[in-house]
């Protein structure tokens, strides 16, 4: 009789970054001090780790994909299967990859029976991604999807996490008020990451001031949002996106350059993309009256996405002594 194999299941959410991105990269944080303000949203990405019989080594599939064979490696566990599945667009700027590597990186500390700080397993799933497969980024994502719920991310030397309590008029305005979109555009963002970080390492006076703007302007979000005040934060957003369309060419594209028209002229308050950009998602906010009128106006140029505010971060569940027979080895 074959014996059960251990199986565990972790997930982890997405962010919609408010504002700061980019100041969480070194070396600007280690340097000038970045700040980011953003709130993990309950589209999730899940992790499925399952131990795997030796015996059954052979035919197991070898193409497990980059993410989770820097994963495996750095984790020092290879006698396992894994699968990952998402509820979001691939490339949508939410910081997905990052979920990803966050709910892999827990189910596999489980599998071994540790259960890291969740300090320690963001900065695991940043180097995965950024030591590891070499994909230019920040920390903001690890954090949020480790954490969840709304954070003010100090960066420096270290990593200062500070939950910002929302009340319930609050999270009932964000989540109404704010629209969150996908431009069907998956886009990747290292390339442009990198580009504005040489810009940066080489002195540009029109991508430092951006920056500085910009951190700046995410410590006042932190603020507003603390003080329940979303529309004040629906400015801050949109003068954010005016300093963070400066970094780069390709962090606009002609795609959302007519959604935020479409949005402007139907009433938005705030707009602005998220992540890198260069395509994936937009954010677009509007006064209470306005936000069924904007969204109408968004439509026929992205799909909205509905979401709402996830407090919770990464959670694991052991599956243990599965029926070999009911496990999936894909």
């Amino acid at each position: 009789m074959t014996a059960s194999r251990r199986a565990v299941l972790a997930s982890a959410p997405t962010r919609l970054d408010f504002g700061g991105g980019w100041t969480d990269v070194p070396p600007y944080p280690e340097e000038r001090g970045g700040f980011v303000c953003n709130i993990a949203i309950s589209r999730r990405a899940t992790a499925r780790v399952v131990e795997r019989d030796r015996d059954t080594l052979a035919t197991a599939s070898a193409d497990r994909g980059p993410v989770i064979e820097a994963a495996l490696a750095r984790a020092s566990v290879g006698l396992v299967d894994v699968s990952i599945t998402s509820d979001f667009p691939i490339g949508a700027g939410l910081g997905g990859s990052s979920a990803a590597i966050v709910a892999l990186g827990a189910a596999l500390h489980a599998l071994r029976n540790e259960s890291p700080a969740l300090v320690t397993l963001a900065e695991w799933s940043r180097a995965v991604e950024v030591d590891d497969m070499g994909v230019a980024g920040g920390r903001q994502d690890h954090y949020a999807a480790a954490f969840g719920g709304a954070l003010a991310l100090t960066f420096g030397d270290a990593t200062q996490v500070s939950r910002i309590p929302l009340d319930a008029a609050t999270r009932t305005a964000l989540e109404r008020r704010c629209i969150v979109a996908y431009t069907g555009e998956s886009r990747i963002s290292g390339t442009t990451i990198t580009a504005v970080l040489d810009a940066y390492k080489h002195g540009e006076q029109r991508v430092t001031t951006a920056l500085a703007t910009m951190c700046a302007l995410a410590r006042q979000m932190a603020d507003a949002l603390r003080s329940g005040e979303v529309a004040y934060l629906a400015q801050l957003v949109d003068e954010h996106w005016r300093a963070q369309r400066t970094l780069h060419a390709g962090i606009s594209t002609p795609r959302i350059d007519t959604i935020e028209r479409a949005a402007r002229a139907a009433g938005a308050t705030g707009y602005k993309a998220l992540g890198a950009s260069g395509g994936g998602c937009i954010m677009a906010f509007a006064d209470d009256a306005n936000v069924d009128a904007v969204a109408q106006a968004i439509a026929p140029y992205a799909e909205r996405l509905s979401w709402s505010i996830d407090d919770i971060g990464v959670e694991v569940a052991d599956l243990s002594t599965l029926d070999p027979q009911h496990v999936s080895t894909g």
